[in-house]
């Protein structure tokens, strides 16, 4: 259970959806409606990851044994191992998720179905492109724990993978209400160093990986 909390935690550093919610942080003017924006665009997300979550706990559930004899096989240690040194390699090489970012925008002006549909989107997309969200569900297929547990336990899980970007949307919501705060200070020297903390998310999810798989074999 505790290595599922982990991958849960490690989708959690969702960049892309950090990045969306600190850039309508940044564009809304004052007056408008940051706080049920953000709400319906993390409630879509989450809706996406738990949809996700769902459909894959089934099919794991459904392949069974194998499952849970790769869970328990060396071979899961070396898959994260090669998983983790990937994220690691694409770390270095960068990335910027700025148009991807921009593209996401239009439908987050007003709190609107289509800012939760864009959470949704963006749930499903990053959740489908990682490899810590599919791990967490694979070891808890493999348990030894019953239906309900394992079925009721996406809604934490879900929970758990949006965690980070939750957090963040509250304290933009609070740079926002109080920009010379320390918070305020502190978020704009992330904002001001984004590719840097970009970079150190995708260390964290490399290195963990790593050292979970080193110590699976």
């Amino acid at each position: 259970m505790l290595h599922a909390v982990t991958y849960a935690l490690l989708d959690s550093l969702n960049v892309l959806l950090i990045g969306v919610v600190v850039a309508i942080g940044v564009m809304l003017p004052r007056t408008a409606k940051y706080p049920k924006i953000a709400t319906l665009l993390i409630a879509g997300d989450w809706m996406g990851v738990f949809i996700l979550a769902l459909a894959t706990m089934f099919v794991f559930d459904g392949i069974g044994e194998p499952i849970k004899q790769l869970v328990e096989s060396p071979a899961f240690g070396i898959i994260l191992i090669v998983v983790g040194l990937m994220s690691i390699g694409m770390t270095i090489r960068g990335g910027d998720t700025t148009a991807i970012t921009n593209k996401l925008l239009p439908p987050l002006q007003t709190p609107t179905v289509k800012t939760f549909a864009a959470g949704f989107v963006l749930g499903l997309v990053q959740s489908a492109t990682s490899a810590p969200f599919f791990a967490g569900i694979a070891v808890l297929s493999a348990g030894d724990f019953s239906v309900a547990t394992r079925y009721v336990g996406m809604i934490f899980y879900a929970s758990l993978a949006l965690s980070l970007p939750f957090a963040t949307a509250v304290m933009v919501g609070m740079v926002r209400k109080q920009p010379n705060s320390a918070v305020g200070r502190g978020f704009e020297a992330m904002r001001s160093n984004k590719e840097r903390v970009n970079k150190v998310a995708g260390y964290i999810v490399g290195v963990v990986l790593v050292l979970m798989g080193a110590l699976h074999l």
